[in-house]
């Protein structure tokens, strides 16, 4: 095997695109060199370079392959178009049981030969989200300024070049040139990974990713911890910080005192989204007058400098941030809900205005069913979008929900009406918690049903592809808030308040989206959707519950059992059905010959019971019930012939069949669940 190394030098990627383009790459050297069997790949992505790193074999394998094609006897263009394909001429094919067959032999291709040959046309092709061109004089594009290139097989340079034609000769052409830190520009050569890697960090470049991750995050801990003090985690923050770093050097600033009576959450968003700090927290949980940061540098002052224009760029930026705190504070959050009236929600549902006036309606439907006090939660509903007309979250539109908690509470609303505003947006993904104070539990599920009945009503669902205005997300937010906080909600019943038509179709979407919760979570998501093809049940609470005693009842012999005599009756009465059906009829116990039949009969007489257990949640009993089938339906399928050569005993069996597959699709669509 050989070292393949592949490098792509540039101007500086944007760090959200560095793994997935180092990701892509390597995937399509892996499948354009198929042929020389890549293994153990390795992955580099920074700042200004993706690289990547494989063993493959020193040349493909020789190959014989038969091509068949038209018969003896079809038209001449036929022959033609076959031998155009094929790149061929007649005198190289035989007759073989009437076609034409042509043999073709594909000789041993040397590594370097076949990476030469692709490599061009694969970056060429390369699909960057947004590509840029530069120089006037070649239609290559690239995510930024593609500036060298560097491609060894066993330390010896491969030589491709990126021109065509159409480029007048102009194009990058692979060397064994690379170049390190911008503060060491010189060109580097190196004869391979290893090389490469030694060398680029005597330039100050840490090549690999994960090291400059790691580097980060323990090198910021421990200037923190030698304060007392703890980083607030923030993993997609320190992906994007070592993305734009080649030599990190962890560096600890001072906040002014000034500004720590700021809301922790505005400090805390200004650093990440202005200057990508980290923020810092005391042992008792409290912000702390320090920020965290990596520079691109190490500096001869040991970064004094460095943190001393920092401190003063991020006054700045709190000054600003101080700016419209006190501004947004003179006018009270009640008095700037008129100017909702201004701000277009969505072309076709009308203003924030008229969105808001739907959700006060809603919170006050939903305010008696979650226990929580109606005028109260209408009141946070009619200001709970009231913060976005306010400077602060125009400039952080992060902090919607947020602020408005702020304002509410300094304007003297109830504390459970500023909560509520603070969290109606909640949980805004998965780490999120969700409300549990109910003013809160009403506005925030009032807030996202409006959101789903809303597009839907406008025919704009999720597809496959796209969400764009986030529905899974916002029944997924129902979901949990219900789930987590035991509600007993009739979702149907609701949003036929506030979308009639579309009331069954956002049901069953937020259903679906629990089915996949469950999916995710290693649950019986199968069942569910059985639950609730049979029940159509919109109280989640109950259908989870229903869902996790059938789930129990299948992990049992008598369970599995049921299940199987289940499918093989569905299937006797969907192929007599065809015949003669449907055979749904009333059995007729006088004609019950066999005894298994008389048992299996009486049997299901008792288990109509289950269907009662079960409208009065008794779970336990139900299940109990149900399993109590399988005795009589095992003996009845071994001792006794449902296509009985008497036509009435053939029909009172189906019947007696089709009586136990109705019983049972009122717990729930036994043909969907998995055995």
């Amino acid at each position: 095997m050989a070292e393949l190394f592949l490098e792509l030098f540039s101007e500086e990627i944007p760090a959200r695109l560095q793994a997935s383009g180092a990701e892509l790459l390597g995937r399509q050297v892996c499948e354009a060199l198929a042929a020389l069997a890549p293994r153990d790949l390795r992955l580099f992505h920074g700042p200004r370079r993706l690289a990547l790193a494989a063993s493959v074999a020193e040349a493909s394998a020789a190959r014989a392959s038969t091509e068949r094609g038209p018969r003896i006897t079809a038209p001449e263009q036929a022959l033609a178009g076959f031998l155009r394909k094929h790149e061929a001429t007649r005198d190289a094919l035989r007759q073989d049981g009437g076609f034409w067959v042509l043999d073709r032999n594909a000789p041993a291709i040397q590594a370097a030969g076949l990476v030469a040959d692709v490599l061009p046309g694969l970056l060429r092709r390369f699909a960057w989200p947004k590509s840029m061109r530069w120089g006037g004089t070649s239609a290559f594009t690239w995510i930024r300024p593609l500036r060298r290139i560097v491609c060894l097989l066993d330390g010896t340079v491969v030589g491709f070049t990126l021109a065509t034609p159409e480029d007048d000769g102009h194009g990058l052409t692979a060397a064994n040139l690379t170049q390190g830190h911008r503060r060491h520009a010189a060109p580097i050569a190196v004869t391979g990974l290893a090389d490469w890697q030694a060398k680029l960090r005597g330039a100050h470049v840490m090549a690999a990713a994960p090291e400059r991750v790691a580097l980060i995050r323990d090198g910021l801990a421990g200037l923190a911890a030698r304060r007392g003090l703890t980083i607030v985690a923030d993993d997609g923050l320190l992906d994007e910080v070592a993305g734009l770093v080649e030599w990190p050097v962890p560096l600890l600033g001072r906040i002014d005192d000034a500004f720590m009576d700021l809301p922790q959450e505005v400090m805390q968003v200004s650093m990440r989204v202005n200057q990508r700090y980290f923020a810092t927290r005391t042992p008792a949980g409290e912000p702390a007058p320090w920020f965290a940061f990596a520079a691109n540098i190490e500096a001869p002052d040991g970064g004094a400098a460095i943190i001393a224009g920092n401190e003063r760029v991020l006054r700045a930026r709190f000054s600003d941030a101080r700016h419209f705190w006190d501004l947004d504070r003179r006018t009270k959050l009640a008095d700037r809900v008129a100017a909702l009236d201004g701000i277009v929600f969505q072309a076709e549902l009308g203003t924030q205005g008229a969105r808001v006036r739907r959700i006060v309606t809603l919170a006050g439907v939903l305010a008696p069913m979650v226990g929580a006090d109606g005028a109260l939660a209408k009141r946070a509903a009619l200001l709970c979008k009231a913060d976005l007309t306010t400077g602060m979250v125009g400039e952080f539109p992060e902090l919607q929900g947020v602020m408005g908690g702020y304002y509410a509470a300094h304007d003297g609303e109830d504390p459970r009406v500023a909560g509520a505003v603070r969290d109606h947006y909640a949980p805004k993904g998965a780490g999120d918690g969700v409300p549990r104070e109910p003013v809160g539990v009403a506005v925030a599920l009032a807030d996202k049903l409006d959101q789903l009945g809303a597009f839907f009503s406008i025919g704009q669902k999720p597809t496959g592809s796209g969400d764009p205005y986030a529905l899974r997300r916002a029944a997924l937010g129902v979901i949990r808030i219900i789930r987590e906080n035991g509600l007993r909600l009739r979702l149907l019943e609701v949003l036929r308040r506030i979308a009639p038509d579309v009331a069954g179709d956002v049901t069953a979407f937020i259903f679906e989206r629990l089915r996949v919760q469950l999916r995710a979570e290693g649950a019986r998501h199968d069942v569910l959707a059985a639950v609730f093809a049979a029940a159509s049940d919109d109280d989640i609470v109950r259908a989870l519950a229903r869902t996790e005693a059938i789930a129990a009842l299948l992990k049992t012999a008598d369970g599995t059992n049921l299940l199987a005599a289940y499918k093989r009756a569905a299937n006797i009465l969907r192929i007599e059905d065809r015949r003669d059906g449907p055979h749904e009829g009333r059995v007729e116990p006088a004609i019950l010959a066999q005894a298994e039949e008389q048992a299996l009969y009486a049997a299901l007489q008792q288990s109509k019971g289950a269907l009662e257990a079960l409208a009065s949640e008794r779970y336990g009993a139900a299940t109990s019930t149900l399993a109590k089938l399988r005795e009589p339906l095992d003996a009845f399928f071994d001792k006794v012939t449902v296509n009985a050569e008497d036509p009435a005993l053939r029909k009172n069996r189906l019947h007696l069949l089709g009586a136990l597959r109705a019983l049972l699709n009122q717990v729930a669509d036994f043909s969907t669940i998995e055995a």
